[in-house]
C-alpha cells in the first residue's frame, strides 16, 4: 500500500524512501523486510548507456499501459539463489502482499553526490504476461539473459514524457539463442504455500505444449548439426520488441511453434510469420508452422495456399522435414 505521505512526482532519496519504506539504500530491487514493499529504482546512467531502457511503451494494448524494468544481475539473469532474490521478490510480489513502487534516478542533491529519485508510482505485474526474456549487453558489452518485468500501474499514475521508452531509430533483427524465451526460466515457489506458485495465471496447458514442443524440436534440429536461434526484433519506430520462434540457421528457416492445431493457433502463425519474415537477415527465409499433431484437411490446404510449410510431430519424429 502506498504511503499518503508520496504521490508520483515526488523528488526524493533512497535513504528518505528507507525512513518510510525501509529496506536498503543501494541495489536497483531493494525487497523491505518491515513493510509490504518492494522498491525499484531506475537508473538511466547505468542502462541507457547499455543500450536498453526502463519505461513506458509507446503502444498500448487492450489492457492500458505497459511500464517494462529490467531485473537484476550482469551475468545470466535469474530467479534462482542469492543472484536471484531482487527478481523472485517482483515476481512473487502478489503472492508475497507486497506493492511495487518504481522510482527513476533523475540528478542530483545540490552539492553532493546523492542521486535524486523521482517517484513514478506504485505497479503490478501484468498477470497473462509478467514478463519477458531478452538479449541485451551488460556493463561491459557482453551480452547476456534478461528479465524484463512488464508492469501495470495501480491507481492514477500520471505519465511523464520523460519516462517513455525512445522508439527504435531503424528496424533491427538480431539473431539470438535459441534459449532467450521464458520457458527456460526457473519459477521458485513463494513461501506463501496457500496461493500459487507466482504472481500470475500459471501457463495455460497449450503454452506447455508449445514449449515442450520447440524443446524437442531444437534438439531434433541440432541432433542434425543444424545451428537453432531466434530473432529480437525492434521495429523502426516502435518501442516494443519481438521475438520470433526456432530459426534453423542452417537451413535458413524460421518456425512458428504452436500448441494446438486449431484454426485459430494456424491463422495467428500465418500472420507472425509473414510479419516476422520481412525483417529476418539473410533475406527471404523459408517459413513454416511447427505443430504437435496434423491438422484437418483446410487447415493444411489453407497453409499451402499461403506457400507455408507444414511440420508436425510423429512419434520420434516430425513429418514435413525438411522443409524443402
Amino acid at each position: 500500500m502506498t504511503d499518503m505521505s508520496i504521490s508520483p512526482g515526488l523528488i526524493t532519496t533512497r535513504a528518505d524512501m528507507k525512513e518510510i519504506f525501509g529496506g536498503g539504500t543501494q541495489g536497483g530491487i531493494v525487497p523491505s523486510a518491515t513493510t509490504p514493499n518492494v522498491l525499484i529504482y531506475s537508473d538511466p546512467s547505468a542502462g541507457e548507456q547499455s543500450g536498453y531502457f526502463d519505461g513506458w511503451l509507446a503502444q498500448e494494448d487492450e489492457k492500458g499501459s505497459i511500464f517494462e524494468y529490467t531485473g537484476h544481475g550482469q551475468a545470466d539473469q535469474t530467479f534462482e539463489g542469492q543472484a536471484g532474490n531482487g527478481n523472485r521478490a517482483v515476481l512473487h510480489h502478489i503472492d508475497d502482499c507486497r506493492a511495487l513502487h518504481v522510482f527513476k534516478a533523475v540528478g542530483k542533491v545540490p552539492g553532493s553526490g546523492t542521486k535524486e529519485q523521482r517517484y513514478i508510482g506504485e505497479f503490478a505485474l501484468d498477470l497473462e504476461e509478467p514478463y519477458v526474456i531478452r538479449q541485451a549487453p551488460n556493463k561491459k558489452g557482453v551480452l547476456r539473459r534478461v528479465i524484463v518485468f512488464r508492469m501495470r500501474p495501480v491507481g492514477a499514475v500520471p505519465r511523464n514524457e520523460l519516462d517513455y521508452i525512445p522508439p527504435a531509430e531503424k528496424t533491427e533483427a538480431i539473431a539470438v539463442p535459441a534459449d532467450v524465451t521464458t520457458s527456460v526460466m526457473v519459477e521458485p515457489e513463494t513461501s506463501n504455500k496457500t496461493t500459487s506458485s507466482r504472481s500470475a495465471i500459471p501457463k495455460t496447458t497449450t503454452e506447455r505444449r508449445e514449449a515442450k514442443i520447440s524443446a524437442d524440436f531444437q534438439a531434433f534440429l541440432e541432433a542434425h548439426q543444424h545451428q537453432v536461434k531466434r530473432f529480437q526484433i525492434k521495429v523502426k519506430g516502435l518501442t516494443s520488441v519481438l521475438l520470433t520462434d526456432l530459426y534453423d540457421a542452417t537451413a535458413h528457416v524460421l518456425y512458428e511453434v504452436k500448441g494446438n492445431s486449431s484454426r485459430q493457433s494456424i491463422r495467428m502463425a500465418i500472420g507472425q510469420l509473414l510479419d516476422y519474415r520481412r525483417h529476418v537477415i539473410p533475406a527471404c527465409p523459408a517459413i513454416a508452422v511447427l505443430l504437435p499433431e496434423e491438422p484437418k484437411e483446410d487447415l493444411r490446404d489453407l497453409l499451402e495456399s499461403a506457400k507455408i510449410a507444414l511440420v508436425y510431430r510423429d512419434g520420434d519424429s516430425f513429418t514435413g522435414y525438411p522443409v524443402q
